[in-house]
């Protein structure tokens, strides 16, 4: 099985030894994604609805890089700071999402460095 790495322009640099995505097996497994601002490390964005939003863009622009969409996630794994942020994160997640509704966990836990609220990782179906 062949594993191809997407690296797109207009994401948010990488903090350490890894892809912004593998693509394998018709699958896109996305890294954790935290909010910084595309072709920083720097996170911009207050508060958790700002941080979530800045996620979702960063995903979804990964994705595209990967030749599919927000439309293709078949499974989402969602790390808050504070699990008192979940009705703002859920708020705007479910903005970035259709039905059939993706897989999700959610859970609390400690984040990397840079202070985000949130963190997500992803998996895509790629276009057939």
């Amino acid at each position: 099985m062949t594993k191809k790495a997407v690296h797109p322009a207009n994401a948010p640099l990488p903090a350490g030894p890894y892809n912004h995505a593998i693509v394998s097996g018709g699958f896109v497994f996305v890294s954790g994604q935290t909010p910084e601002k595309p072709g920083t490390d720097v996170i911009e964005a207050v508060g958790i609805k700002e941080h979530t939003r800045q996620v979702m863009e960063n995903i979804k622009a990964i994705l595209e890089a990967a030749g599919c969409g927000l439309e293709d996630l078949v499974k989402v794994d969602a790390h808050l700071k504070d699990m008192k942020d979940f009705a703002g994160f859920n708020e705007v997640y479910g903005k970035y999402v259709s039905e059939p509704y993706p897989a999700r966990i959610t859970v609390q836990s400690v984040l990397p460095p840079g202070d985000p609220l949130v963190e997500i990782s992803v998996i895509a179906k790629v276009k057939d």
